[in-house]
């Protein structure tokens, strides 16, 4: 029986006439409970018991001195945990646990390095894409079950920057030849041609040659082909619809799609 159970019952008999003796022997409460109950409808709210410091709370201020010493030390010289933690057993013979300073140095050190002003800066750069402009491609390795057996083929995908849209094609290799074709295949589905570039993510199959120190890429493919020479930006969209197709399908005969 719950609290406010508990209060209902006893003001129902106390109501009916029954004596608030017999009320605390029917129930097995105090005088103090049929009391309340009697004069409050609701239980009064529990108590919060003040917040109790751990052991490793008088030895916060040191730990947080060391984290900051840290940021300017060289980074070969700065405390591991380990460290860390042996220095406050030996030199201030606190009782604490490796795992509990473990988890204050995870929580306090982004906060320490943030309150420095020396943590990184956070920056995203939104990318707007006008209809009909740009597309992204990737091509990699999908798994396949052919009758029973699960097979390595490689999933083409080209996906529309503005809408989203995306064709998909699998092939039994990675070549060049798969590689057009799933152009030829994805260009006739959609019914046009990307009026700007397609971006492809570094492929080997979209590359025909890297071009000295510069690390600058001469494209395979003749239209407007543009390789991203930072691995995982301009066609990661592309990438992540591929990545949403690399379940193993069942290609036997008279199962799957």
């Amino acid at each position: 029986m719950s609290k406010v159970e508990l209060y209902a019952a006893i003001r129902r008999d106390h109501r009916d006439g029954m004596a608030m003796r017999e009320i605390e022997r029917k129930y097995n409460v105090s005088w103090r409970t049929v009391r309340k109950a009697v004069d409050s409808v609701w239980p009064e709210p529990r108590k919060k018991l003040p917040p109790r410091h751990s052991a490793l709370y008088p030895y916060k201020e040191v730990i947080d001195g060391i984290l900051r010493v840290d940021l300017d030390a060289p980074r070969k010289q700065r405390h591991t945990v380990t460290r860390l933690f042996h220095r406050l057993v030996e030199e201030h013979g606190a009782a604490v646990s490796y795992p509990m300073v473990r988890r204050y140095v995870a929580d306090r050190k982004p906060q320490i390095l943030v309150e420095s002003g020396k943590a990184p800066i956070e920056a995203f750069v939104p990318q707007t894409h006008p209809p009909g402009i740009e597309a992204e491609v990737d091509f990699g390795d999908v798994s396949v079950r052919l009758a029973g057996e699960l097979v390595t083929c490689y999933l083409f995908s080209f996906r529309l920057s503005y809408s989203g849209k995306a064709v998909h094609r699998v092939f039994a290799s990675c070549g060049q030849e798969a590689f057009f074709e799933g152009h030829v295949h994805a260009l006739r589905t959609l019914g046009g041609v990307p009026r700007s570039k397609v971006r492809y993510d570094n492929l080997k199959a979209a590359v025909a040659q890297v071009l000295g120190l510069s690390r600058s890429r001469q494209s395979s493919w003749r239209y407007g082909g543009h390789p991203c020479p930072d691995r995982g930006t301009a066609a990661g969209p592309a990438h992540r619809a591929r990545a949403r197709s690399r379940r193993p399908r069942d290609r036997s005969a008279g199962r799957g799609p």
